[in-house]
């Protein structure tokens, strides 16, 4: 895994050197497409061991009272889980360009996550405010969305009992700003600093790809993801987007 001295470095020597851009270009884009295609090729036979353990399961009931079974269980769906990150953070930058109504996605996706809340009848209060007249985006649909649900999963985690969530959007002049706020356990300052870095989590079971995911993405689209913490009073992700 490449680290951001590295990545500084190398940034450096494309500055300096065109054909060292080349170069180390093709090297970067042939490092993502091995780790996916690695992650790829053993995210497969995981998925069908998970399947027939998921069957055994249910023929044989009794195997949940065996001893490290249930932990097996989870071991399996944690790596499985990793493996589908990995392969998708390696590709966080590759973008699917469209135009689309960045008001209607990010009500579609505040509506979404209140259902969730019902469905689970969830003591999380769920507000949003997210005025008309955003305008257009053009960028990637799929992947803004992923990054809004899980800064929006992450923080009905952070949230033990009551709690509430917030979701902002607004707009000044060339610039989109959405801020998801809650009122959860907060990041302490030891991690804050490292949390956008991959495999660095505050959750416990958490891979720690999400939110360096997130910022890769948001970076590819030329903005920026940023936070703001208190342990036991909760946190503020701000994202601005050009537009």
């Amino acid at each position: 895994m490449l680290h951001n001295i590295d990545i500084n470095k190398m940034n450096a020597l494309m500055e300096e050197n065109h054909d060292a851009k080349q170069i180390i270009t093709q090297l970067l884009d042939n490092h993502h497409e091995t780790v996916s295609t690695i992650a790829h090729e053993i995210r497969n036979p995981l998925t069908l061991i998970s399947s027939s353990l998921q069957v055994m399961e249910i023929q044989h009931p009794e195997v949940q009272e065996f001893p490290h079974w249930k932990q097996t269980m989870e071991d399996v769906d944690f790596v499985c889980q990793l493996l589908s990150e990995l392969s998708t953070f390696n590709n966080g930058d590759t973008l699917h360009y469209s135009v689309f109504s960045i008001e209607r996605l990010l009500k579609n996706i505040a509506v979404s996550f209140a259902i969730s809340l019902d469905s689970e009848d969830s003591d999380v209060e769920f507000t949003s405010d997210i005025p008309s007249g955003l305008g257009d985006f053009t960028g990637d649909k799929v992947k803004l969305e992923e990054v809004f649900l899980n800064l929006l999963k992450n923080a009905k985690e952070s949230i033990s009992g009551e709690g509430s969530i917030n979701l902002f959007a607004s707009r000044t002049k060339d610039t989109l700003t959405i801020k998801c706020k809650d009122t959860g356990c907060g990041i302490s300052e030891e991690i804050i600093d490292y949390i956008f870095e991959p495999f660095k989590t505050y959750k416990e079971g958490g891979t720690g790809l999400g939110l360096s995911l997130s910022k890769r993405i948001i970076e590819s689209h030329g903005g920026t993801i940023s936070v703001e913490s208190k342990i036991d009073e909760g946190s503020m992700f701000t994202i601005k987007l050009p537009i």
